[in-house]
């Protein structure tokens, strides 16, 4: 495997860092394989962990929503892809969905390390690192097509994640890079936005000649655009 140097803090906004690495469905340059893409990259401390069973049963089951949207799905394990293709047969039987999209195998820790997950001093292999050991690969990452991360998740080994709310943010991100809105609390595909904050009055009145309300000058209120 080999990656991108360097131990860059990951913030929204910052370059994903691009990697090679061996998955289930053959090896990958991650960003030719994102192309021209959405990317959800999600982590896993270890392999057959229960948590993790039951959310990539759920992610292929969910996969043709993320098709729709043109985004792909990719995760990660610090574990070898040959244990990945063991473990894709219990949640197929337990779930009734075997993952259908590439799992990462990260045994030597480098992706985790370069994305942050784990400290970049840590040392050895994924071979008697335990899921305590690893309990901070639990991310999900959302990936542009422009290569930049747009989310960040971290979730506690314990909580299950919540991937309709994944596909939420993917609609909201899909929608205000096209148009200038922002999305509210709670919004769901069909409700109403708010026009950006970017957007002085005279602008908006050009795009929204209907109007908006506005319990607010700075709370502008419109139906979502088409």
């Amino acid at each position: 495997m080999t990656t991108q140097v360097g131990t860059q803090t990951l913030r929204i906004g910052s370059q994903a860092p691009d990697f090679s690495a061996d998955t289930t469905e053959g090896r990958i340059q991650f960003h030719n394989w994102i192309g021209d893409s959405w990317a959800v990259l999600f982590s896993h401390p270890k392999d057959f962990t229960p948590v993790c069973t039951t959310e990539l049963g759920y992610m292929a089951k969910m996969k043709p929503e993320f098709d729709k949207r043109n985004a792909k799905i990719i995760g990660l394990s610090v574990d070898p892809v040959s244990s990945h293709t063991k473990w894709a047969a219990d949640i197929k039987e337990t779930q009734g969905h075997a993952p259908n999209f590439p799992m990462i195998g990260d045994p030597d820790l480098e992706v985790s390390k370069l994305y942050g997950m784990l400290p970049a001093e840590t040392t050895g292999s994924c071979d008697g690192r335990t899921p305590a050991d690893n309990q901070t690969v639990r991310n999900v990452y959302v990936i542009g097509p422009d290569k930049k991360i747009k989310l960040m998740i971290t979730y506690p080994m314990t909580t299950g994640r919540n991937f309709d709310e994944v596909l939420r943010v993917i609609d909201s991100l899909q929608l205000t890079a096209k148009h200038k809105v922002a999305t509210p609390v709670n919004w769901r595909q069909g409700d109403d936005v708010i026009i950006a904050g970017s957007v002085s009055d005279e602008e908006a009145k050009t795009a929204y000649p209907q109007g908006w309300k506005a319990p607010r000058p700075y709370l502008r209120i419109v139906p979502q655009p088409k």
